[in-house]
């Protein structure tokens, strides 16, 4: 059983910082596929950045220069530092977990493991 828990969202004004995390259950951050993703009132879920289990890191162009996924194996977590944030970043930022075998997309996720979300507000 796959249990995600992010936490560190927060009120934050346009420009300022903030760094969530996502604790997971057992040893399964090093063995799966993490991402980030954000669903904001009435908008879509969309991707916002994944870390393979190799390590490779990818972001959405949205907040590509801005964001950073990263991951430590050792404290079973997985991490977005957000940085120069925006209104439009005003969102429900949810971690996923994907098994070791998903060669799918994760624009359009399947089978992933998915944590209760964390709610992030930025004002102008």
């Amino acid at each position: 059983q796959v249990q995600l828990a992010e936490s560190g969202g927060e009120f934050v004004q346009a420009g300022g910082s903030l760094r969530l995390s996502c604790g997971a259950s057992g040893s399964i951050v090093s063995t799966k596929h993490m991402a980030w993703y954000r669903q904001a009132p009435g908008k879509q879920r969309e991707f916002v950045a994944r870390i393979t289990i190799a390590g490779n890191t990818n972001h959405a162009d949205s907040v590509k220069g801005r964001f950073t996924i990263s991951r430590d194996n050792a404290k079973n977590a997985v991490y977005l530092q957000m940085n120069s944030l925006k209104p439009e970043d005003t969102a429900v930022y949810y971690c996923a977990a994907f098994p070791s075998y998903y060669s799918g997309s994760y624009y359009q996720p399947r089978g992933a493991w998915w944590g209760q979300g964390t709610q992030v507000t930025v004002s102008s």
